[in-house]
């Protein structure tokens, strides 16, 4: 015999339906908020969405504004690019060719820079070659196509290692351009700490008439790894 007590259609009745406590719990409290905030659910909407593009400002994407001509041609002054924050993490590194947003304090100066990367850690970095061009691991590297027109690689003979953890960045427009080349007798020698770095440049957003997807340069492609590197 089944001596377990079944509810009443009364007792049936009586329940709350599924969710309703917890949604009248929710209702209640967006309500309280509202009347509590000044210009209720327009400031609240307001100040949600306001929390929404800091959340991605600071950990997915964020604008940049480009404040001289040290990468022209391809990113002119005033440009706005989106400098996605997550190409770095979850183990990735910035790449030879990549285009960076990274904090110069102390190394460049106070405030953000975008550069190149042409260098990462344990690369040999040399200007210039025979045929004027920069070398990367004994490999020449033609980098004629973004450099600026009528700029040479390099008028600033260098000859680097570049250490571990750390990149060698130069601007595309070489004759204007204030990078590595300039900071080699500063404290750490002109390299950049990845750790530094911001995130890649990914999108030109603005003016409308110039975006377009930025892409890693390929002219870097056939450098070899350096001596001794592993991955």
């Amino acid at each position: 015999m089944d001596t377990e007590a079944q509810p009443t259609e009364r007792d049936r009745s009586s329940r709350p339906a599924p969710g309703a406590a917890e949604g009248r719990s929710r209702f209640a409290l967006v309500s309280r908020i509202t009347q509590w905030l000044p210009g209720g659910r327009i400031s609240l909407t307001l100040l949600v969405g306001l929390v929404f593009l800091l959340l991605i400002s600071t950990f997915v994407v964020r604008p940049f504004l480009i404040p001289s001509g040290s990468m022209e041609n391809g990113l002119r002054i005033g440009d706005r690019v989106l400098v996605n924050r997550l190409a770095y993490r979850f183990g990735a590194v910035p790449q030879r060719g990549d285009v960076v947003v990274f904090d110069g304090t102390g190394y460049f100066g106070d405030g953000d820079y975008i550069k190149r990367v042409v260098g990462v850690g344990g690369d040999h970095v040399v200007c210039c070659d025979k045929k004027g061009w920069v070398e990367v691991n004994g490999r020449s590297v033609d980098e004629s196509g973004f450099l600026y027109p009528g700029d040479s690689p390099s008028s600033v003979p260098f000859d680097v290692e570049v250490p571990d953890g750390t990149l060698f960045v130069l601007g595309d427009h070489r004759s204007v351009s204030s990078d590595s080349r300039d900071h080699l007798g500063s404290p750490g020698g002109g390299m950049i700490p990845v750790d530094d770095v911001l995130g890649r440049a990914d999108w030109i957003i603005w003016p409308a008439g110039h975006a377009v997807r930025l892409h890693r340069s390929a002219a870097y492609a056939r450098v070899p790894a350096a001596e001794g590197a592993h991955g």
